[in-house]
C-alpha cells in the first residue's frame, strides 16, 4: 500500500473521474476527504470508502467560493490534522456556440474549472508548508492543447489551469510542495459508458480514430493520478500527463491509415 497514513483530499469525487480516484487511493492504503456540490453521493463514495476499512469524510463546498473552500480545509484539519495529498477534479461545462455565450455560461465554467483550482490549491498548500509538504495534481484535458467546438470556456479554464500548475509547482518546490497535472482526452465514466452503449454506430467511427482504438477510463486517469502522488515520481515537478490513446499525437492527415 503506497498511501498508508496519508490523507487526500479529492473536490467533485461525488461520481465519475473523482470517485474512481478517491476509491483507488483507498484501495492503497489512504484515509480520503470527498468533496461535491451533490452531498448525497459524496456520502455514497465515503461509505464506499469506509467499507475498505479506511476513513473519511463527506463534505459539500462549492470550489469557486473561497468562504466555503476555506471551511472545507477547516474541516479536514479538524477531522485529520493534515493533507498530504489534493486531486483539484472539480470541473463543469456547457455546450455553447462560442458567439452565444453569455457572461454566467463564460464566468461558471471559469470560476469552478480554474479559479476553483488556485482557491484550492493555495488555502491547502499553506496547510502542506507547516508539515513540510505534500502533492497536488490538477485535472486538466486535451481541451487545452486544441479548439473544442461549443467548449470556448472550458477550453480556456483548462489552459489556464495546465499555466497554474506550472506556476505553483516552481513557486511551492522550496515548500517541498509537488505540483503536477493530468489531461485526459474522452472519458468513459459511467454515464458516458450509457450513452455509448445508447448510440455504439455513433460513438464507433470516434473511438476508431482514437490510435489505442478506445476512450480512456476513470481507472486509467486514477492511475496516473496515484502515480504522480507517489513517492515514484519524487523528481517529476510541473509536468502534465496526456491521457488520451495517442489522440493528440496523432496528425488528423493520418488518422485511420
Amino acid at each position: 500500500m503506497r498511501f498508508e497514513e496519508k490523507v487526500a483530499l479529492v473536490t467533485g469525487a461525488g461520481r465519475g473521474i473523482g470517485r474512481k480516484i478517491a476509491i483507488t487511493f483507498a484501495e492503497e492504503g489512504a484515509d480520503v476527504v470527498i468533496d461535491d456540490i451533490d452531498i448525497e453521493s459524496a456520502n455514497q463514495v465515503a461509505d464506499e470508502i469506509r467499507a475498505l476499512g479506511r476513513q473519511s469524510l463527506a463534505i459539500k463546498a462549492d470550489v469557486s467560493i473561497a468562504s466555503e473552500v476555506n471551511h472545507m480545509i477547516e474541516k479536514v484539519m479538524e477531522s485529520f490534522k493534515r493533507i498530504d495529498i489534493l486531486v483539484n477534479n472539480a470541473g463543469i461545462d456547457n455546450i455553447v456556440p462560442t458567439l452565444e455565450v453569455n457572461e454566467e455560461q463564460w464566468d461558471s465554467v471559469i470560476d469552478v474549472n480554474l479559479k476553483g483550482v488556485f482557491l484550492c490549491s493555495q488555502a491547502v498548500a499553506k496547510q502542506m508548508m507547516r508539515k513540510g509538504g505534500g502533492t497536488i495534481i490538477n485535472i486538466s484535458s486535451i481541451g487545452r492543447v486544441f479548439g473544442l467546438i461549443g467548449h470556448a470556456p472550458y477550453s480556456c479554464a483548462k489552459a489556464g489551469v495546465f499555466a497554474l500548475t506550472r506556476t505553483m509547482a516552481i513557486e511551492w518546490m522550496k515548500y517541498n510542495i509537488r505540483v503536477n497535472s493530468v489531461s485526459p482526452g474522452i472519458t468513459l465514466t459511467e454515464l458516458g459508458e450509457k450513452l455509448v452503449q445508447q448510440n455504439p454506430e455513433g460513438y464507433g467511427p470516434y473511438f476508431e480514430r482514437i490510435p489505442t482504438k478506445r476512450p480512456a477510463t476513470p481507472r486509467d486517469i486514477a492511475n496516473a493520478v496515484l502515480f504522480l502522488a507517489s513517492s515514484e515520481s519524487e523528481d517529476i515537478v510541473g509536468a502534465d500527463i496526456i491521457i488520451d490513446g495517442g489522440t493528440t499525437a496523432l496528425h488528423p492527415g493520418f488518422a485511420g491509415r
